[in-house]
């Protein structure tokens, strides 16, 4: 993945496959028998499970190296959830417990997706192997991690590592454009139509979002404590330039099989969405739902476009 030019069938099918990688592995995120599965390990209230579930492979390496691949969640929180983890368990056994819960979740709620991840797999993780490493160190965590020789957590893995080399890819770029940790929020909260609470639900008080949004306004990003179209563009663009370089990864899978996992996940989307609303809430993930507003899985608690000047 070097940043080639890609053509618009492929950006268009690189973000398809972006939506249906999210709703694959978000649903994990807050999946209760994962979450008693790690409390068990003897976290108190299961606290950091996201955190330290999603990081796992990186934990050895310590809240600071935690706190800077997640960039965009306050590095108070992410150190509090790897600090405490630890001092109860290893990453290892996060690792394991988390696992367990994928393949059997994946078995209870969607077995209709188990024998197509299973079938994909191989091929899945030939491109993961391609993939450049280099800046991008949660997807290398979790390039390494042990990977089964059969069945849907295989290639569930192996999806969540890509998924995870999209994330840094798209950090990077956040950051070559001097979007910080704040801004990042609130940017794509005004894409999401989000009122405002992606940023919070990331750990920006009152006094982050007024600085953010200055900075923003500054470079004419923003106005009166809106985004405008200016930064709404801007937004929409690194998306894109996102799209772009995980397309190149997306086309040494081949069209054939990258379509055949986006339907897998599509044939339950709406029950992907589904089980984390009843888990989290109909906010969270907002990465795995649609921003098609007549799209059952619209991103958003609003439901007239926000507007933007």
């Amino acid at each position: 993945m070097t940043g080639g030019v890609v053509n618009d069938d492929w950006l268009a099918l690189s973000a398809a496959v972006a939506l249906a990688s999210h709703r694959l592995v978000g649903w994990s995120y807050w999946d209760p028998e994962a979450i008693a599965r790690y409390t068990a390990l003897g976290v108190p209230d299961g606290f950091g499970f996201y955190v330290n579930s999603r990081a796992a492979p990186l934990l050895p390496a310590g809240s600071e190296a935690v706190a800077a691949a997640y960039f965009s969640i306050h590095p108070g929180f992410v150190t509090a959830c790897v600090d405490t983890a630890l001092a109860h368990t290893t990453a290892d056994a996060i690792f394991d417990a988390r696992c367990a819960a994928v393949a059997d979740g994946l078995a209870r709620h969607f077995p209709e997706v188990c024998d197509g991840l299973a079938t994909l797999a191989p091929l899945l993780w030939e491109v993961v192997d391609g993939c450049e490493s280099g800046g991008r160190v949660l997807f290398a965590c979790h390039r390494g991690v042990p990977r089964p020789e059969v069945g849907a957590l295989s290639g569930w893995l192996a999806v969540n590592a890509l998924r995870e080399w999209r994330g840094d890819t798209h950090f990077a770029l956040l950051l070559a454009e001097g979007i910080g940790r704040v801004e990042a929020g609130i940017l794509d909260d005004a894409r999401r139509h989000y009122g405002g609470w992606i940023p919070r639900s990331r750990g920006a008080d009152d006094t982050a979002l007024a600085e953010a949004f200055a900075g923003l306004e500054e470079r004419g990003l923003a106005r009166d404590g809106q985004v405008n179209a200016v930064g709404l563009a801007l937004r929409n663009d690194i998306e894109r330039r996102t799209d772009a370089l995980c397309a190149e990864g997306w086309q040494r899978l081949g069209e054939v099989s990258t379509r055949a996992l986006v339907d897998l996940v599509d044939v339950v989307a709406e029950r992907f969405v589904a089980r984390i609303d009843a888990t989290a809430g109909a906010n969270w993930m907002p990465a795995a739902r649609s921003l098609d507003p007549d799209d059952p899985t619209r991103s958003g608690t609003l439901h007239e476009a926000d507007s933007v000047d």
